[in-house]
């Protein structure tokens, strides 16, 4: 049987306490399981035992290179079912100052973000299977600026997202 989806990740930190109440406040993640220097988070929505492990290494920690003269992870990136529920994280993440960015991928609604040690994360919408049309894929070619407003009249506050679904190529 073939992979079925990422079932968590683990990220090295500088101080667990404070990237705990970053991923609680932003994200709305819960604590499942800590100990000194490591803490084991679940999203609200997830069935995983744990979505997100953090590991303490310390303040004298430098910062990522990664994509910049190292290879590495560039991101993570968490799906939530509506564009309204995008919006809301939007609001959240703007007023934590970590908001980096917003696009439009066509078929993906994207917001990307810094946690305290900067490393980044995305948290998408993606358009329902049954909304994907020609005009739609085409329109991956291109990045740009998402309008989440925008996006809500065009496909509903509330539609339910494709989560877990797979758009043809």
């Amino acid at each position: 049987m073939p992979v079925q989806r990422l079932n968590h990740a683990v990220l090295y930190v500088r101080d667990v306490e404070r990237s705990v109440a970053f991923y609680q406040e932003a994200l709305g993640f819960r604590v499942v399981m800590g100990m000194p220097g490591a803490a084991f988070l679940q999203a609200e929505g997830s069935g995983n035992d744990h979505d997100l492990g953090l590991f303490e290494i310390g303040a004298q920690a430098g910062p990522s290179t990664a994509g910049r003269s190292t290879v590495g992870l560039y991101h993570l990136a968490w799906e939530v079912d509506t564009l309204a529920e995008l919006e809301r994280i939007a609001v959240r993440l703007s007023g934590l100052d970590a908001l980096a960015g917003a696009s439009d991928h066509s078929t993906t609604k994207a917001l990307y973000a810094r946690d305290p040690d900067g490393l980044e994360f995305e948290v998408s919408w993606l358009l329902p299977a049954d909304l994907v049309t020609e005009e739609v894929l085409a329109g991956r070619s291109r990045i740009r600026p998402l309008d989440i407003a925008r996006e809500k009249e065009r496909y509903g506050a509330h539609t339910r997202g494709g989560v877990g679904v797979s758009i043809p190529a």
